[in-house]
């Protein structure tokens, strides 16, 4: 299915995009068209003569062209992690995960990740609850391989990682499976309109779901 779509900007819609590591301040930065860059996450924000003033629509977009403007749907808003600037999306994370798995012949079911905050013992981390359903035979290889794709598709991540400074290797947990269907059930959102939220920029779900196992 083509997911690019041409941006008509005539349509009686005024369109501003915010950075999404401005998500969440008091008083985001938000850009025009004149300032929009290829490749780069935006939040959709649409004021409308119908009503709607300067909407969030809930969705992150990537431009593929600007001349004329292509964008694509890369993601969810809340569904990202940028605790320490690398702007992991849920596109990036997908991609790194079927990777991982591929190099090390395992079988992933579902995931979700979400930030380690520094400390004063150690930098930050980004830690991974995954239930496999074919486990790999070695989890720092499998640790290893994710670390890699995300580097590879991510720069913002890459950079991060460099040298350790402000993100060290992943921290990736194999959790029984069952365990993210029985969380929704419990929370009552068992059913095809719930899924398990892949990435947050805090640790409030991963917290949620380490106590329940």
């Amino acid at each position: 299915m083509k997911t690019e779509c041409c941006f008509f900007c005539n349509m009686a819609f005024f369109y501003e995009f915010m950075p999404v590591e401005e998500y969440g301040k008091p008083g985001p930065r938000t850009i025009g068209l004149d300032k929009v860059e290829i490749g780069k996450n935006y939040a959709l924000v649409i004021s409308t003569n119908g009503g709607l003033w300067r909407y969030l629509l809930g969705d992150t977009v990537q431009f593929t062209s600007l001349y004329p403007f292509r964008i694509k749907v890369s993601g969810r808003i809340k569904h990202f992690m940028n605790a320490f600037g690398e702007e992991v999306i849920v596109d990036n994370s997908d991609k790194a995960i079927a990777v991982a798995a591929g190099k090390t012949n395992s079988i992933v079911n579902d995931y979700t990740a979400a930030p380690v905050y520094f400390s004063d013992n150690s930098n930050g981390a980004h830690e991974w609850l995954i239930e496999f359903e074919k486990e790999p035979g070695n989890i720092q290889q499998f640790a290893y391989e994710l670390d890699c794709a995300l580097k590879a598709v991510n720069s913002d991540y890459e950079a991060k990682r460099h040298k350790d400074i402000a993100l060290r290797m992943p921290v990736v947990r194999s959790i029984h499976k069952g365990i993210f269907t029985e969380w929704l059930r419990r929370k009552g959102s068992l059913g095809g309109q719930h899924k398990i939220p892949r990435l947050s920029n805090d640790r409030k779900i991963i917290e949620e779901i380490k106590a329940f196992i």
